[in-house]
């Protein structure tokens, strides 16, 4: 998924979240995302070789010191128990602990910046003296790699799929074995196929239905997210499918952005509109074009905010920690809808 779209629309909005706007409204995680592992010791994991994007990187003790280059990378970090100090910006999300899945764990921790997507600064990243560098959720290149590399033992993103594209189940065992906490990546997992077998047991209507995930900048500026995008992985987990012509966009994982004459590649059995705008929805709704849609017209659309709460941002995020606050915040407003 291209970080681009993102932060264009969603940036300014998403920097307000705070805890005290949506922390009320979080249902509680299953116990391993409430209680990730502690600082026990991974020694006995050491040494580990990981393969990735440009090849192997050997990492020879357990590390204290973890700087995450990935837009979401940190989340799977903080689930096992460590606390990155160094982070890369994406949503404005300082200071950082605002989101309710992540608050109680960073505490009153703030991890230092070093970057803004794909832009870092090397020298803040070798001052914090890092043991390690995860680039996951990231189109890291080689000449970067190269650079941090020689800060500390890098891994890069997977090469087995497009950059912003590895599967969030990849990222977060990847990240447990550089950690040495592959167990408690398992367990991590675990959680969270639990809380999706619970959601299609308890919406069977779900399975084998239709769904498209859709974004607006302004009046007559749409975007729909493809079918590897992690927005529309996390729907298929608990049992919708992409439209066929949203799978026939793109394979590249990146958005598809299109005008007014465009609106039915929406049509679908629902459809999920994230919104950073408080006026967003009323004005998708009064598009002519958008009220022809037999998808606006039988009211099966659902409009979710980035912000307040932030359940647009829990389930652009799709990680560990992030996902069951999004199907707490989003499955409700699917189940609404009429069949």
């Amino acid at each position: 998924m291209s970080p681009s779209l993102p932060r264009r629309a969603f940036i300014a909005a998403l920097a307000a979240v705070s805890l005290a706007a949506c922390g009320s409204t979080q249902t509680p995680a299953p116990a391993a995302q409430q209680q990730p592992a502690s600082g026990t010791s991974a020694a006995s994991a050491f040494p580990v070789t990981i393969e990735h994007k440009f090849g192997k990187t050997e990492i020879k003790a357990e590390p204290k010191r973890v700087v995450t280059l990935g837009l979401t990378d940190q989340e799977a970090v903080l689930a096992m128990g460590v606390k990155p100090v160094g982070v890369v910006d994406w949503f404005g999300e300082r200071p950082y602990g605002n989101f309710p899945w992540t608050s109680a764990l960073w505490g009153g921790t703030q991890p230092e910046i070093v970057g803004e997507r794909g832009d870092f600064n090397f020298e803040k990243i070798a001052a914090l003296k890092p043991d390690v560098i995860i680039a996951q959720y990231q189109a890291l290149s080689q000449e970067q790699y190269d650079t941090v590399s020689k800060i500390a033992p890098t891994v890069a993103q997977s090469g087995k799929y497009p950059d912003f594209a590895t599967p969030w189940r990849d990222m977060t065992r990847t990240i447990g074995q550089t950690l040495g906490r592959a167990a408690k990546a398992e367990e991590l997992l675990s959680g969270i196929e639990a809380k999706f077998a619970q959601v299609r047991k308890e919406n069977p209507d779900f399975v084998g239905k239709t769904v498209a995930v859709a974004d607006t900048t302004g009046p007559g500026k749409y975007a729909v997210f493809a079918a590897n995008d992690p927005r529309s992985v996390l729907m298929t987990e608990i049992g919708f499918k992409i439209p066929d012509q949203v799978k026939s966009l793109t394979q590249d994982g990146n958005p598809v952005e299109f005008g007014d004459e465009k609106l039915d590649l929406l049509e679908a059995d629902r459809l999920i509109w994230l919104t950073s705008d408080d006026a967003a929805p009323d004005q998708i709704k009064a598009n002519a074009v958008y009220q022809k849609l037999k998808v606006a017209q039988e009211g099966r659309a659902v409009f979710v905010p980035y912000n307040t709460p932030p359940a647009g941002a829990a389930v652009t995020f799709a990680t560990v920690l992030s996902i069951p606050y999004a199907l707490d915040q989003v499955v409700p407003l699917l189940a609404a809808v009429k069949k």
